[in-house]
C-alpha cells in the first residue's frame, strides 16, 4: 500500500511539489498570524521553512540540490527550478505600470537606483569580510543583498556555484525580516506616513515581501505604494546585477 502510494507521488512529482509548498504556505502563514501576530510576514518565514527542508534533505542525501536529491520530492526540482523562477520574476513586472511610478517623481527614481547600490555595496563588503575575492561571488552575494530574488537571477547569469546563490538568497532574506520586523517600530520616526513617502521608502529597501509586510503592520494604506517602487527595484535589480554590477566588479577585483 504505502510502495503504490510512493510510486503514484514520484511519477506525479510536479504536482506532488505543488502540494509541498502549499502545505509549507499554510504553516507559514499560520505561524506568521498566530506566532509573530502579524509582525514577520508569513513569504519569509515559508523561505525560511524551505531552506531549512533544502538543509535536512541535503544532510540526508549527501547531494547538491536540497531537498529534491530525495526521490520523493524530485518534482521540487522542477517547481523550484530558474524556468518557475525567471517566470515569476517577468509576471511580477509585468503587473506594474511604470506610470506609478511617476507619482513619487524623482525622488522616487532616486530611491530606487541609490538603494540598490546602497544594498549591494554592503553585500560586497560582507562577502569580503567572509574571503570572497572573486568577481562572480561578490556580485552574487551584493545581489541577494538588494533581494533575495535578485542574487539567484544574477548567480545563474554569470555562472556562480550553488553555494555561492544559497548566500545571496540567505541575505536578502535576513534583509526582508529586518524590514517586516523594524517597519512597525521605526516608521513613525522617519515620516512614513503617507503615501510619497511609502514609494520612497519601498525604493530604497526594494524587498517586495519585506515592504508589504512592514507596511501592512505599520499602515495597510501605504501597502500599495511602497509595493509599487519595490517590484520596480526588483525588476531593476535583475537588470543591473548581471550586466552594470557585474563589470564594475570585474574591472575592480578583476575576472
Amino acid at each position: 500500500m504505502i510502495e503504490s502510494i510512493e510510486n503514484v507521488l514520484v511519477g506525479n512529482g510536479l504536482i506532488f511539489g505543488f502540494a509541498i509548498v502549499g502545505a509549507i504556505m499554510v504553516i507559514a502563514y499560520a505561524l506568521s498570524k498566530y506566532a509573530t501576530r502579524g509582525l514577520v510576514h508569513g513569504s519569509s518565514i515559508a523561505i525560511l521553512l524551505g531552506l531549512v527542508l533544502a538543509y535536512i534533505g541535503g544532510r540526508l542525501t549527501g547531494g547538491e540540490n536540497g531537498l529534491s536529491d530525495v526521490s520523493l520530492f524530485a518534482g521540487i526540482s522542477l517547481l523550484g527550478g530558474g524556468m518557475m523562477r525567471d517566470f515569476a520574476i517577468v509576471a511580477t513586472a509585468f503587473g506594474a505600470d511604470f506610470r506609478e511610478i511617476k507619482r513619487a517623481g524623482v525622488t522616487g527614481v532616486l530611491a530606487l537606483v541609490l538603494g540598490i547600490l546602497l544594498s549591494f555595496t554592503i553585500g560586497v563588503v560582507f562577502a569580503l569580510m567572509f574571503g570572497y575575492t572573486d568577481a562572480v561571488s561578490l556580485t552574487t552575494i551584493g545581489a541577494g543583498a538588494t533581494t533575495y530574488i535578485v542574487g539567484p537571477v544574477t548567480g545563474a547569469a554569470i555562472g556562480a556555484s550553488s553555494e555561492v546563490i544559497a548566500i545571496s538568497i540567505a541575505a536578502g532574506l535576513v534583509k526582508a525580516i529586518l524590514t517586516m520586523a523594524l517597519t512597525p517600530f521605526l516608521g513613525k520616526y522617519i515620516g512614513l506616513d503617507n503615501p510619497r513617502s511609502a514609494m520612497v521608502f519601498g525604493g530604497l529597501l526594494g524587498t517586495t515581501s519585506g515592504v508589504a509586510g512592514g507596511l501592512a503592520a505599520l499602515n495597510p494604506k501605504l501597502v500599495p505604494y511602497g509595493a509599487v517602487t519595490a517590484t520596480f527595484y526588483t525588476g531593476l535589480g535583475c537588470l543591473l546585477g548581471p550586466s552594470v554590477l557585474y563589470m564594475m566588479m570585474r574591472l575592480i577585483f578583476g575576472g
